[in-house]
């Protein structure tokens, strides 16, 4: 019902964080699939992929998702909002950027000991990170859920 008064202006910034968060949720369902190929298969490539996939889609999509995000709070003068939609979305993000984070830093550094040649077969990063990849990958449902539902409006 929102969606039909909403001023022509806010498309563009809607567009775009919408946009983020559906890069940023199929990249983790490509990175989480190749993390599973790498853990299983030893596979080299998979595991550079992976950590390609994170670095060069999910990061940039998360940071776009982000901002635009806070762009449209703005815009709706949302600032001082106590929704519980609004909280979910940010709580999940935050915390969401640091997972982020660790899962790009294992991930490097696997790929790193998987172009050096060794073995990646069953890593224990490899299994961390693709917890943690699953760990997101839920989290940013559960905030679509509330995007797209606005429990507490």
């Amino acid at each position: 019902m929102l969606a039909i008064v909403r001023p022509d202006s806010w498309n563009l910034p809607l567009f775009l964080h919408i946009g983020g968060a559906m890069v940023l949720v199929g990249s983790l369902v490509v990175a989480l699939f190749a993390l599973g190929v790498a853990r299983v298969r030893g596979d080299q490539p998979a595991t550079r992929f992976a950590a390609r996939v994170l670095f060069l889609a999910t990061l940039p999509a998360f940071i776009v998702m982000r901002i635009f995000a806070q762009v449209m709070v703005s815009k709706e003068h949302l600032d001082n909002s106590k929704a519980d939609w609004l909280g979910i979305g940010f709580t999940v993000s935050d915390l969401g950027f640091v997972l982020l984070l660790v899962a790009l830093i294992m991930t490097g550094l696997t790929a790193r000991k998987a172009k050096r040649g060794e073995s990646v077969t069953g890593a224990t990063t490899l299994r961390v990170t693709g917890v943690i990849a699953g760990i997101l990958l839920a989290a940013f449902v559960v905030a679509i859920w509330a995007m797209t539902t606005k429990p507490g409006a």
